[in-house]
């Protein structure tokens, strides 16, 4: 059990950064619609893939890391740029639900592996 550990946390910080990206678009009443239509934007960096596995693996690391999404929202905050805190949002909340799903990072050498398979 305890050497499952780190998995199962890694598991749950996901789906708490999804409740959370979730509640606090919800709590600014912000577009359902717009929730829909962009919430699997993110994988679109799959095209990536059409590079090989290396570009590819980039590619999805780009998109699917808390850097992105954490400096859009919170420049947007200061900049007061509503939009942006909501792509922030919906961004945040697609990557937690991948990685409480258990989809990670992706490895370059190896695309079908990702960091949470290896934790």
């Amino acid at each position: 059990m305890l050497a499952r550990l780190p998995a199962v946390l890694l598991r749950a910080e996901g789906l708490v950064l999804f409740a959370a990206a979730l509640a606090l678009y919800a709590r600014e009443d912000y577009s359902l619609l717009l929730l829909v239509v962009l919430f699997l934007a993110p994988d679109l960096s799959f095209v990536g893939l059409a590079g090989g596995e290396r570009v590819g693996a980039v590619a999805y690391d780009v998109a699917h890391t808390y850097v992105g999404p954490i400096l859009l929202a919170s420049a947007s905050l200061i900049a007061e740029w509503t939009i942006g805190v909501e792509l922030g949002l919906i961004w945040l909340a697609h990557i937690g639900i991948d990685r409480a799903l258990g989809y990670g990072l992706r490895y370059p050498n190896a695309f079908r592996e990702n960091h949470l398979q290896r934790v």
